[in-house]
């Protein structure tokens, strides 16, 4: 198992953005709140994103994992946002192509490669369409939390 903050306070459920940006922003600001993460993640994740993408696009709803360097966290946590309306990420290891992004996975990792299971256990989740149409639909944050704990088998 690995040991990563994730509590219903970090699952932010029909989110409604604009942009990427407000959105990275929005997420960023509720790690920061809750201390996990220092205020300068806030722009790191946003400038990171912009250079290098993280959005993935699966078989049924695309999402996107971003995260920055391990110097901007204070404790290792994980945040989801469930959007209400898509909105367009870059495609990881893709020059100018957007994928429309329903679900985000915000990292906040405290050592470098430190991720690696996590990412691993992700992408799982990604490749199981049933699995993010559960995310997409459940409203109950408790449910969720549950469901992702269990498959990411973090505590």
């Amino acid at each position: 198992m690995c040991e990563i903050y994730f509590d219903e306070s970090l699952i932010l459920k029909d989110i409604d953005v604009n942009s990427r940006e407000e959105l990275l922003r929005t997420m960023a600001t509720n790690l920061f709140r809750k201390g996990l993460v220092k205020e300068s993640f806030i722009e790191a994740v946003i400038e990171r994103e912009k250079n290098f993408a993280t959005g993935l696009p699966t078989s049924s709803i695309s999402v996107a994992i971003p995260h920055t360097d391990s110097e901007h966290v204070n404790k290792k946590a994980i945040s989801v946002a469930i959007l209400k309306e898509p909105v367009n990420f870059g495609v990881m290891g893709e020059i100018n192509v957007e994928t429309p992004v329903q679900i985000v996975f915000m990292l906040a990792i405290d050592k470098k490669d430190s991720h690696l299971v996590l990412l691993q256990k992700l992408m799982e989740i990604f490749q199981n369409a049933e699995e993010l149409q559960f995310l997409i639909l459940e409203e109950n944050k408790t449910n969720i939390k549950k469901r992702l704990t269990n498959h990411l088998q973090i505590r």
